[in-house]
């Protein structure tokens, strides 16, 4: 049922990122804290709907002790969500989906959970797709610019900027989700884990809110909602899936759900009509063996 779950995972989440990526104003200095409010938003009617439909008995206490896990989740999709505005100068999404990697290898070092040899090989296919991937994004980046004779400041081609996001995204990421699995082994139920999630974004969305529209004195909303909200819906179906494969097969599925960043990139091709290089597809087809290999296994 994980290999299912992962799948409508990476759907989810690529279907995220495209509508993230499309409502991003490079102009707008708050654009990422308008993702989150949305994001927030959707995440916590899901979470009161769940708990009314379901009848699910669920203790406030459980945030607080999820919240490490949390923290580490939100704090990396909202340098994700900023790093979007600089995506065509920094090092491309693909990198910060190599997170999978980091927390498979935290779950084999620390939890002593294993892999057979068809799951290594089909983990080392994805992760290097993902790698393969960012690098030919990068170079494909340069390319364009070279072509359409665009100045980019050589700080922001070497600086912190270029980087930090999707590296930060990446260590962060991936501990989490190192921690994420712990948690719904050892602590609570998979149930638990999503709402006090949910509840603890909501919780942030509301801090965004007011720091937004009071602090900063911004108009909330604008045409940019509309396509966030699709993202925030997109995320939070994928979220919900998520929690359940990882808690089934951590050390497999987080890797095979960073994976959903190729899937982004198709959705690029097919809606935003960017192009793609052989050698793109390559790394599609990579990470495609490998997804294949973990559904027969």
């Amino acid at each position: 049922m994980w290999f299912v779950l992962s799948l409508i995972t990476i759907f989810f989440w690529g279907g995220s990122d495209l509508f993230s990526k499309m409502g991003t104003n490079p102009q707008d200095k708050y654009s990422h804290w308008r993702l989150v409010i949305m994001v927030g938003a959707a995440m916590g009617l899901h979470a009161c709907c769940y708990i009314a439909f379901f009848n699910i008995q669920y203790a406030p206490f459980t945030i607080i002790r999820y919240f490490p896990v949390a923290f580490l989740y939100i704090l990396a999709m909202i340098l994700g969500y900023a790093g979007l505005r600089y995506i065509e100068l920094s090092v491309s999404s693909p990198i910060c989906n190599s997170s999978g990697a980091v927390a498979a290898l935290l779950c084999f070092f620390i939890l002593k959970q294993r892999m057979s040899v068809a799951q290594f090989l089909a983990v080392s296919l994805i992760c290097g797709g993902i790698l393969l991937l960012s690098y030919l994004q990068k170079r494909q980046e340069k390319i364009t610019r070279l072509e359409n004779s665009i100045f980019v400041p050589r700080k922001y081609m070497v600086g912190l900027i270029a980087i930090l996001f999707p590296v930060l995204y990446c260590f962060i990421d991936g501990l989490g989700t190192f921690m994420d699995a712990y948690y719904m082994e050892n602590l609570m139920s998979e149930a638990e884990a999503n709402l006090s999630f949910e509840f603890t974004f909501l919780f942030i969305a509301i801090i965004g809110f007011i720091y937004l529209t009071i602090v900063r004195k911004q108009k909330f909303p604008q045409k940019s909602e509309k396509t966030f909200a699709l993202g925030a819906f997109c995320e939070t179906a994928g979220q919900f899936c998520y929690v359940y494969a990882l808690a089934e097969n951590p050390i497999v599925a987080a890797p095979m759900i960073s994976s959903y960043c190729i899937f982004s990139v198709l959705l690029s091709r097919i809606f935003l009509k960017e192009k793609l290089s052989y050698g793109q597809y390559g790394s599609i087809v990579m990470v495609m063996i490998g997804i294949a290999i973990l559904g027969l296994e």
